[in-house]
């Protein structure tokens, strides 16, 4: 175990070592700071809501933090095959799977803690310009704060998915720009495929893993406005992927001559 919690820390080291990943977390805090900041100024001041602030904010650094934790992912592993550094975790007395999965253990404390950072922040800047607010929020008139929590898990759930797409992407074929520009496009264009193949009228859509992204619709419905169906359809689909994304991703990288 304590093998395994070195790999996953040098890891770690090799994310928050480099300059890009301070930057990346330098734009997430200071657009967070200029959306609240702008509308103070030149909104109307205290009388906006600091919860209408914070779904703005929330929108804008969940989706740049699901950028970044694409970004990271996509290199992890073909980064080390690019440069060759596979080589040397390959000669160490580790499995394959455990430095594969230390790598994944790694990239999503990553996406968690940006998400983290996302909602703390958001939620620190929307109320020092314009105060707290106790309104009830959601069809179900759900305390402020345990609101956006559940919100901000379901968007971590997204976030995981994504980027265990991107993972896979990088392991079996090796290529950083590939996983990036696939992953960027299930986040941001899946939901416009999905409406469109949706007017065909099939019922194998409400399957397609686009088409169950959008966990954060079960906050004000009992069911998706996508697929019509209950949260425990989705998860389950969302589960079905991401099992096989993980096995595809393992037996590529066991099976793969690293030579």
């Amino acid at each position: 175990m304590f093998d395994f919690l070195q790999l996953v820390n040098n890891e770690n080291m090799k994310i928050y070592r480099r300059l890009r990943t301070w930057i990346m977390l330098a734009i997430l805090l200071l657009l967070s700071l200029v959306i609240p900041l702008m509308t103070y100024v030149y909104g109307g001041g205290t009388s906006v809501s600091m919860w209408d602030i914070l779904i703005v904010q929330s929108a804008i650094g969940i989706m740049l933090a699901t950028v970044f934790a694409v970004v990271i992912a996509a290199e992890t592993v073909a980064g080390e095959f690019s440069t060759g550094t596979i080589k040397l975790l390959m000669i160490r007395p580790w499995s394959r799977s455990k430095i594969l999965l230390s790598k994944y253990v790694a990239l999503l404390l990553f996406g968690l803690f940006f998400i983290a950072v996302t909602f703390a922040w958001s939620v620190l800047t929307s109320m020092l310009f314009f105060g707290y607010s106790n309104e009830a929020l959601g069809t179900s008139g759900m305390n402020p704060l345990s609101y956006w929590i559940q919100y901000y898990l379901y968007e971590f759930v997204t976030l995981a998915i994504t980027v265990t797409l991107a993972f896979l992407i990088s392991t079996v074929f090796r290529s950083g720009g590939l996983a990036i520009g696939l992953s960027l496009f299930l986040l941001l264009g899946g939901g416009i495929v999905t409406g469109i193949i949706r007017m065909l009228d099939y019922a194998w859509v409400d399957y397609l893993l686009f088409a169950n992204m959008a966990l954060t619709d079960y906050l004000n419905s009992d069911v998706s406005t996508i697929t019509g169906k209950p949260i425990g359809f989705t998860l389950a689909v969302l589960g079905g992927y991401y099992v096989a994304f993980l096995a595809i991703t393992w037996w590529v990288f066991n099976k793969r001559d690293i030579a």
